[in-house]
């Protein structure tokens, strides 16, 4: 079991590092590429679209496929595009293989998280999922600033080849050491799809999007709020930035053990109450320079105690669509990563200073803890989720 969640957090790591590397070279592919870096950035929402459109189009298409043949199926995508997208001659290309890539992203995590949570042993299922996000984690701790350095001092598209051959390095590891696992062969494309149907579905999504979104309102706005409210030097802020992976490597597998030891539902209403007390804690501080790294650890671990707890609810939810939800789940999270950096990015272009998105991040947590409570009011009694 050991080795094949090894080969689930690679994929993570490569996962990881893809998505998050392309902020910190936006600058050099703008100037690579002569475009300003407004017109840059739309490699990063085209990820987006493409992590939203393919997790529950690739799952639904590839669910009577044994999970090790979909998971060696999608790593394989994500290598060829990448390895286009390091390639590219030209921007239009940059486009087109930069949303391709983005389509494995939400399907891998989907089948992966139920392929982790069937090999953990008994009471240890979010556990389990939670060493396979390690990868993301890792990713944030050590790829991405590994990836930036790399674009910086020679060029980023070597950065995006050693993305593309990590995931060839995943694929590797799958193969030789992920177990065969039968298909699901309960329920067809239409009876899967029926989970949408459900209210308990939609409720999920939002818990999601809109939760997770109090993440993303405060890490998207954090260097310029360390450089103009803490008062930091500029070249601080990679520190600030392993910091906040060294929190998400190790709130991650808190979160883990949370959800195995209470229910999810009630780990989640927990994580999420604690990042919204947290991000309180970090806008009243943020004019004190030595709470700014302090809290930026503190934060980071808060904030990633809640992708386990998450991830598990949305498993035992939907029986029979168990990979269909978990994959909208990545997309429900990247919905958050929209939402969280459009509305933290409000107050600032009112005028107001560099730690207020915090406060939206605040509303956006306890919005998530609060239907979170809703959910366990209305499911978790009647069905012990």
């Amino acid at each position: 079991m050991n080795k094949s969640l090894i080969a689930l957090a690679f994929g993570g790591l490569a996962i990881g590092m893809t998505e998050f590397t392309m902020m910190g070279i936006l600058p050099d592919i703008a100037k690579d590429l002569s475009i300003d870096i407004p017109t840059a950035g739309h490699l990063i929402a085209l990820y987006a679209m493409g992590v939203v459109v393919g997790a529950p189009i690739l799952v639904l298409f590839t669910g009577k496929y044994p999970p090790k043949k979909v998971l060696l199926f999608l790593m394989l995508l994500f290598v060829v595009f990448n390895g286009i997208f390091a390639i590219a001659p030209d921007y239009t290309t940059l486009l087109v293989s930069r949303f391709m890539s983005g389509l494995p992203h939400g399907a891998f995590f989907g089948v992966g998280s139920v392929v982790a949570a069937q090999l953990a042993d008994k009471g240890k299922a979010a556990q389990a999922i939670s060493i396979m996000f390690t990868g993301m984690t890792i990713a944030n701790l050590a790829g991405v600033p590994i990836g930036t350095y790399i674009g910086h001092h020679y060029s980023w598209r070597y950065t995006y080849a050693f993305i593309s051959l990590l995931g060839l390095v995943t694929f590797i590891a799958i193969y030789y050491w992920l177990p065969k696992i039968e298909a699901n062969q309960g329920g067809n494309l239409f009876g899967q799809l029926n989970f949408f149907k459900r209210w308990e579905a939609w409720l999920l999504i939002a818990i999601i999007s809109i939760g997770t979104g109090g993440l993303f309102a405060w890490i998207s706005y954090i260097a310029p709020m360390v450089t103009n409210v803490s008062r930091l030097d500029p070249n601080r802020v990679p520190l600030i930035m392993i910091l906040v992976g060294l929190g998400m490597f190790f709130g991650n597998l808190l979160g883990g053990k949370l959800a195995d030891s209470m229910s999810p539902t009630k780990a989640a209403m927990a994580c999420f109450s604690m990042m919204a007390v947290c991000l309180v804690v970090v806008y009243l501080t943020a004019h004190i320079e030595g709470m700014a790294y302090v809290m930026s650890f503190v934060t980071g671990l808060i904030a990633f105690t809640i992708g386990s707890p998450l991830q598990m609810m949305l498993i035992t939810t939907a029986k029979g669509a168990e990979t269909l939800a978990a994959a909208a789940g990545q997309a429900s999270f990247n919905i958050g990563n929209t939402l969280g950096a459009f509305f933290g990015g409000i107050p600032i272009a009112l005028g107001y200073a560099y730690n207020t998105p915090v406060l939206i991040g605040v509303g956006m947590a306890s919005i998530g803890a609060l239907l979170s409570f809703v959910f366990l009011r209305m499911i978790v009694v009647k069905k012990g989720v």
